[in-house]
């Protein structure tokens, strides 16, 4: 039995990197599932590792799917690793609630994060975005300062992305898909190839793959298209905020949801200026729609 790990899905179709060959080689076994994961109701994902057999014809099976470190439901991927947030600076400006959104699934996710700050050749003089910056690096986050026009931070990015399965996301018009070309020289070509084969526009199809990147790959994909905490639970909400970490623990009520409750340790470092201020109304949006979801249903 031959294992590999699939890197792209389309139309029904697996297409697997045994293992031993060079990404990017094009040399992929086209494979369908057994029947016995639709009967389990497992659907084979992008990035995972399997086993397959090969059939007469020089197509194969997948017979068995390795266990998961991580599985995201949109886009749908397996193994991924690293998520690479996109953020402009200015056109559009710099939005830390929707910043806050994109943390809160990646954390639930169990990935990484790397915020990369586009546009910063057009970054003016209002200093705002760069306090609130710097608020995520004291948390932790590893953040790069890039301009795809000038070529500057792209290296940078490429190097930390090395070895690592990664996933793009980020709000429209921010340059998500310039630091991917600029990433990957003649990627924005290989789709348009792969568009006009399939006969219908790049983002009507069900594809989803991995573009080699060096040692590491890239997921060529919309990214992050809903951000609704459908899988979200009220107690999920304050561990993907990883600021509330150290605090939450001092709590007097085990579970504490951090707004109404008596002797909150949460709350009594947002009054005491320990935690932004914004950051905590941004948990308390997010609360409230979690809430409010559950009464709809």
């Amino acid at each position: 039995m031959a294992q590999g790990m699939i890197v792209k899905a389309l139309s029904g179709y697996y297409y697997v990197l045994p293992d031993g060959r060079p990404p990017g080689s094009g040399e992929l076994i086209q494979c369908r599932a057994r029947g016995i994961f639709k009967k389990q109701k497992i659907t084979p994902l992008v990035g995972d590792r399997v086993e397959f057999g090969l059939t007469e014809n020089g197509e194969g099976t997948v017979d068995a799917i390795g266990e998961r470190r991580s599985e995201l439901v949109r886009p749908p991927i397996a193994n991924a690793e690293l998520a690479v947030l996109v953020f402009s600076v200015h056109e559009p400006a710099f939005n830390a609630q929707l910043l806050d959104k994109f943390l809160v699934h990646i954390e639930h996710a169990g990935l990484e994060t790397v915020l990369v700050l586009s546009k910063t050749d057009l970054s003016t003089a209002d200093a705002g975005w760069r306090t609130e910056i710097e608020a995520y690096r004291r948390m932790g986050y590893e953040i790069f300062l890039t301009s795809s026009k000038r070529q500057e931070g792209v290296e940078a990015v490429r190097e930390r992305l090395e070895g690592s399965v990664s996933v793009f996301a980020g709000q429209s018009g921010v340059g998500k898909s310039s630091l991917v070309n600029a990433l990957l020289p003649g990627l924005e070509l290989l789709t348009a190839e792969i568009s006009t084969r399939l006969g219908r526009g790049r983002h009507t199809t069900r594809h989803v793959e991995l573009i080699p990147l060096g040692s590491g790959w890239i997921a060529d994909t919309p990214g992050f298209s809903q951000l609704d905490f459908a899988e979200l639970e009220a107690e999920q909400l304050a561990e993907a905020f990883r600021d509330f970490r150290t605090y939450a623990s001092a709590c007097r009520f085990r579970g504490c949801l951090h707004h109404k409750e008596p002797d909150c340790a949460v709350r009594a470092a947002v009054d005491a200026g320990e935690l932004a201020d914004w950051r905590y109304e941004h948990y308390i949006q997010f609360l409230t729609e979690i809430k409010e979801r559950k009464r709809r249903y």
